[in-house]
């Protein structure tokens, strides 16, 4: 079946995160606390999975393999909650397009939307476990005052900072198709923290299912 997701890092005001901070917190920290959740970071952690474009090639018989891609994919899809919560379900009076992203500009916000695909499986991936324990939140969802965005800046620089050949490695596991100039998941949310940390702005990370 279909789908299509968005992962998207917008820029707020301090007074904006704090009235976020109700309807998102909870959500956030339960999909955090789901029960698999370690352990499928773990598993991640302690055996990170190898080039994806040889996944395609795994047979039914490798069950090891596709239960570890499956975990990984578990992992980093959208969380139930917070998908709940941004989509209205929980609130019909709120929603993430409303709510959050309404009104950001190009500098203060990255999105990427995608068919089929995860924006965080496939930066994930790409990175690794180590990179991406150092970004705040989980899996792609946190929110953030603007001392928070300067406090975990260095961390997400030492994520999202690449030699040459780091970041032609990088880009060769990311497996999200891109359209001419569209900005990728290597690129973007380091930019926008740079921007909001600059601007005293706090940060909120979502990832949705939007259709």
């Amino acid at each position: 079946m279909g789908f299509t997701s968005a992962w998207a890092i917008s820029s707020h005001t301090d007074q904006v995160v704090t009235d976020l901070s109700p309807r998102l917190l909870p959500a956030m920290r339960a999909d955090r606390a789901h029960p698999d959740a370690e352990r499928r970071w773990s598993a991640w952690r302690e055996e990170s999975l190898p080039d994806f474009r040889t996944w395609y090639a795994l047979g039914r018989a490798d069950r090891d393999a596709w239960a570890a891609i499956g975990s990984f994919q578990d992992l980093t899809a959208p969380g139930r909650h917070v998908d709940e919560v941004c989509a209205g379900s929980v609130d019909p009076s709120f929603s993430v397009l409303d709510d959050v992203w309404e009104g950001q500009d190009e500098d203060s916000m990255f999105i990427s939307v995608h068919s089929k695909e995860y924006a965080v499986s496939s930066l994930f991936h790409a990175i690794g476990p180590a990179r991406a324990a150092l970004l705040p939140g989980w899996c792609g969802t946190f929110l953030l005052n603007a001392a928070q965005v300067r406090e975990s800046l260095p961390r997400v620089e030492r994520a999202l900072t690449f030699t040459p050949a780091e970041r032609a490695a990088a880009e060769a596991q990311d497996w999200l198709d891109y359209i001419k100039d569209e900005e990728s998941v290597l690129d973007g949310p380091l930019r926008v923290w740079r921007t909001a940390a600059r601007r005293g702005l706090g940060l909120c990370g979502v990832a949705v299912h939007v259709g």
